[in-house]
């Protein structure tokens, strides 16, 4: 379960981009929407300037979407030159549901604390099979493989009602 969220973003709808009557959505939408998606789609920019988009899975945790790669991965690679990334999860439908698009840094997560209530966060909520220790501040697994975790804090975020009516929400955080 997500901690509660301290700092109230600054909110704002898009009237350019939203149907008449469209309300700006409230961050704790957005953030229930993050809690429960299964599959994120991450957005990072190699070492030469090109874009790197991968599917992944995820959990939104202490205010921060938080992820894992292992350290030799595309992604872990380009956050290695350029932290700055962009996370969206949500429904693949034109005419209805939510989509939350986050902006924000990728940080190291190695505190083993942290890292182990992470751990017991990503298989409560993806199963046995995502079960992971902790070892040297990375996920560990019996195979030998290790993982570096991630957070990302928004910086800006974006929600994207469709249907009716449609409304383009935006997210400010300090």
């Amino acid at each position: 379960m997500p901690e509660k969220d301290t700092a109230a973003p600054e909110t704002a709808l898009d009237p350019h981009y939203s149907s008449e009557g469209a309300t700006a959505r409230p961050w704790a939408e957005a953030v229930a929407l993050l809690d429960r998606a299964e599959l994120y789609w991450l957005s990072t920019v190699r070492p030469d300037g090109r874009p790197h988009v991968t599917p992944l899975i995820g959990l939104w945790s202490d205010g921060a979407l938080h992820f894992c790669t292992g350290p030799s991965e595309r992604k872990a690679r380009n956050l290695e030159a350029n932290p700055e990334v962009v996370l969206t999860t949500g429904a693949n439908t034109l005419n209805e549901g939510f989509d939350v698009v986050v902006e924000g840094r990728a940080a190291r997560v190695t505190d083993e604390p942290r890292l182990i209530a992470l751990a017991e966060a990503w298989e409560a909520k993806y199963g046995a099979e995502w079960h992971f220790g902790v070892t040297d501040g990375m996920f560990s697994n019996g195979a030998g493989g290790r993982a570096e975790v991630f957070a990302v804090a928004p910086r800006t975020a974006f929600g994207f009602a469709k249907g009716d009516p449609y409304g383009q929400t935006r997210w400010r955080f300090a």
